[in-house]
């Protein structure tokens, strides 16, 4: 929620201001979360963690977007966002390291002095373009004539809804993360109680849906730059039916052999993982300088912040739809899931082929 409430602070006061002093706002509240008994202190220091943390995904997007062309977006937030994945792995594998070899609660101890000091470089040595001026347009200044610059107004996140093609990219972002997280939860018992592996074979069986997405994310924007023209609606809405069809292909292939079987799940995993930073980073840039604005923070926030509500719902509805329908239905409830969020991104296409 903060995310959407909040991602206008990188429009407001500066994004690098933002990023660096919210990345040491979650060091300050992680630093000591080891050593408080308290239960309710313990939820206010990651409630805090988690306010600050929002921001910086929609404080990346606006300078990575300043400092680069729409041409090149695209595959820029597609290698970019790899970081969410290689991030979440590495993090474990520390986190894991530290709690054998010292203690539990230098898992977060350690990590936060990193986080903070990472958060310093970014206030004191991150070159941001002035306000309203990206550094594409900068070499433009020498050009004769008016420069009329972007406005930096930012609005509410009710009027955010209303903009163009914003509440399109919010909905299929709400939808895959519905779908990955899902995955995330269920597959590993999925793979255990109904395909009946080992608990360990599951246990690393699963992670291809993660491979894949570091694959997907890596390689979907360069694919909508090379084939598709850097229409980058037209391509998420190919990515997240083809992953729609790979859970299709995974489902008719559970008894055909681990390998095919496996292969439509990475291919699932790539479709899937692989539009995200795509609808929560080069389309929120766009989308936040269309009619002369300057709200890509905002913009990001937003349609992260909507996707991001995905991920605190998948819980219960995983919960739900089994108890009542079974584990098998929660495939026909991904694929449907995924179909409604490559409809949301045609409609994008379509109106952004109207414009």
């Amino acid at each position: 929620m903060a995310e959407i409430v909040l991602g206008s602070l990188g429009d407001r006061v500066g994004a690098r201001k933002t990023l660096g002093f919210c990345l040491i706002l979650s060091a300050l509240s992680m630093v000591s979360f080891g050593y408080w008994p308290n239960l309710y202190i313990l939820c206010l220091h990651l409630l805090l963690n988690g306010a600050a943390q929002s921001q910086a995904w929609p404080s990346c997007t606006k300078i990575l977007g300043q400092c680069f062309s729409t041409q090149q977006r695209n595959s820029l937030f597609g290698i970019w966002g790899t970081c969410t994945f290689a991030g979440g792995i590495f993090g474990t594998a520390v986190a894991v390291y530290l709690r054998a070899t010292y203690n539990w609660q230098m898992a977060f101890f350690v990590p936060s002095i990193f986080v903070g000091f990472v958060g310093i470089l970014v206030v004191v040595m991150l070159i941001e373009p002035p306000m309203g001026i990206p550094l594409t347009e900068i070499a433009q200044e020498a050009l004769p004539g008016p420069h009329p610059k972007p406005s930096s107004n930012t609005l509410p996140w009710i009027k955010l809804w209303a903009l163009p093609m914003v509440k399109e990219a919010a909905i299929a972002t709400f939808c895959i993360k519905i779908v990955r997280y899902c995955m995330f939860m269920w597959l590993p018992l999925y793979l255990h109680q109904e395909l009946h592996y080992s608990q360990t074979e599951a246990g690393l069986h699963s992670t291809i849906f993660e491979i894949g997405g570091v694959i997907g994310s890596a390689s979907m924007g360069y694919l909508i730059t090379r084939f598709l023209h850097d229409k980058a609606f037209k391509g998420t809405s190919l990515g997240i039916l083809l992953s729609a069809l790979s859970f299709i292909g995974f489902y008719a292939t559970t008894g055909h052999g681990v390998f095919l079987n496996q292969s439509f799940m990475l291919l699932a995993g790539a479709f899937n993982c692989g539009v995200d930073p795509i609808l929560t980073g080069s389309i929120p840039s766009a989308l936040g300088e269309q009619g002369g604005m300057d709200i890509q923070a905002s913009v990001a926030g937003f349609v992260n912040g909507i996707g991001t509500m995905g991920t605190i719902i998948e819980g219960p509805i995983i919960g739900l739809v089994a108890e009542l329908f079974g584990w098998q239905s929660m495939i026909y409830l991904m694929i449907a899931v995924s179909l409604l969020g490559a409809m949301a991104t045609y409609r994008g296409h379509m109106i952004q082929s109207r414009r």
